[in-house]
């Protein structure tokens, strides 16, 4: 008796489920990657063979260009903290709405008397305006001096951890601006900061 022949058939792989992963992984990563943030005003960073990631968090970055100071601190809590204990300090008050505005401001340099009116601009015009950079006149008029000492102070309060600080600045940056900010942190016993540079490759031997 001959054998009964089972007609081939070609296999199908359901593609749906491979689909739906890729998608939920997209969504993921669009949804947790974090914006780039503009300088805001051109820097060349100097050049380093060191590999050492920034911290994402309980972190303030100074930005130094053309004489100018900037400064970010990481965390929406923290930026509101900061701000009231600032508000406190220069006798201003705050609306909580301009402490939302604050909270999601990438770099801040406007000094204390034209902070309000900062923050009560619509959004374009805020990323239109030209800072002029944070008061940092060791004899004068030294907010910047402030703005670090608060920052600290708010980290410690609502995270006690200690307040990482960074500066980011042009390697063509004068001199005395730099002086300026690392006396800043000598007055505030500040031992420990970091300089942001970007990697180059190790020359070869």
């Amino acid at each position: 008796m001959p054998r009964v022949k089972v007609a081939r058939k070609s296999t199908a792989i359901d593609m749906t489920a491979m689909c739906d992963v890729a998608f939920l992984l997209l969504t993921f990563f669009i949804l947790t990657a974090k914006p780039r943030t503009e300088d805001p005003v051109p820097i060349d960073v100097p050049a380093s063979t060191a590999e050492i990631p920034l911290p994402e968090e309980n972190v303030l970055l100074l930005t130094v260009g053309q004489g100018k100071v900037f400064y970010t601190v990481e965390g929406t809590d923290i930026r509101k903290q900061t701000l009231e204990q600032m508000g406190e300090k220069y006798n201003i008050k705050f609306t909580p709405e301009q402490k939302q505005v604050f909270s999601g401001v990438p770099v801040l340099g406007v000094p204390m008397n034209q902070l309000q009116a900062f923050l009560n601009l619509d959004v374009d015009k805020r990323k239109e305006y030209k800072q002029p950079g944070i008061p940092n006149d060791t004899t004068a008029n030294n907010e910047l001096a402030d703005w670090i000492r608060e920052s600290r102070k708010a980290v410690a309060s609502l995270h006690n951890k200690p307040l990482r600080i960074s500066v980011k600045g042009d390697n063509k940056e004068e001199y005395p601006t730099i002086k300026k900010i690392i006396g800043i942190f000598q007055k505030q016993r500040i031992d420990k900061f970091s300089f942001i540079t970007a990697v180059k490759n190790e020359p070869k031997k």
